[in-house]
């Protein structure tokens, strides 16, 4: 943690919409002067390789759907503030008994909680690109790329490590087995 007073805590947001809270919390700091209250704004977020239509695409996945990472210290109106911010639902919160009465107060995240999601953020944004199998054995999909483009088969074998698949296709009235790459075949639908 950077400066002392500042703790991690954990909004809940709608879901999908944790860009734009983002988006709207780092203008309403600027906006409000707030900076030395909140020195990071974070969304752990993932990336996703997938095959769609014998192509590699990528994409960002949001790790903990509905839920921001803010380090604050959350002195005299931050929590009502931070509170009200539009597609905001509150924070993590937990009771406590409070002048006799008991009140929702946010909970900050433990030092070891956030070492590990920091972290498995920064793992995961260093590790090497992963490729989501979008294929099962007994699939029938559709070649798409080299000479037997547009031969459909079914998936017999998938060899994740190296990224290829076993296709059993039809070839002059015979099962042929072809060893392809996940990128030259495509799901039939």
């Amino acid at each position: 943690m950077s400066e002392s007073g500042k703790k991690w805590y954990v909004l809940r947001t709608v879901g999908g919409k944790e860009k734009k809270v983002k988006e709207y919390l780092e203008r309403e700091i600027s906006a409000l002067g707030m900076s030395q209250y909140v020195s990071q704004v974070l969304i752990p977020t993932e990336r996703v390789y997938q095959i769609k239509q014998g192509k590699k695409v990528s994409k960002d996945r949001t790790f903990f759907p509905g839920y921001i990472m803010i380090e604050a210290d959350l002195m005299g109106e931050m929590v009502h503030i931070l509170r009200n911010i539009p597609n905001v639902s509150g924070f993590l919160e937990e009771e406590r008994l409070i002048d006799g009465v008991k009140r929702k107060v946010p909970v900050p995240l433990r030092p070891s909680e956030v070492n590990r999601i920091l972290g498995k953020v920064d793992e995961l944004a260093a590790s090497e690109e992963e490729i989501n199998i979008p294929f099962v054995i007994g699939e029938l999909v559709k070649v798409t790329d080299g000479p037997f483009n547009s031969f459909t088969g079914t998936i017999e074998e998938i060899h994740e490590e190296q990224k290829k698949l076993k296709v059993m296709v039809k070839i002059f009235g015979r099962q042929t087995p072809l060893e392809l790459s996940f990128m030259q075949v495509e799901k039939v639908s």
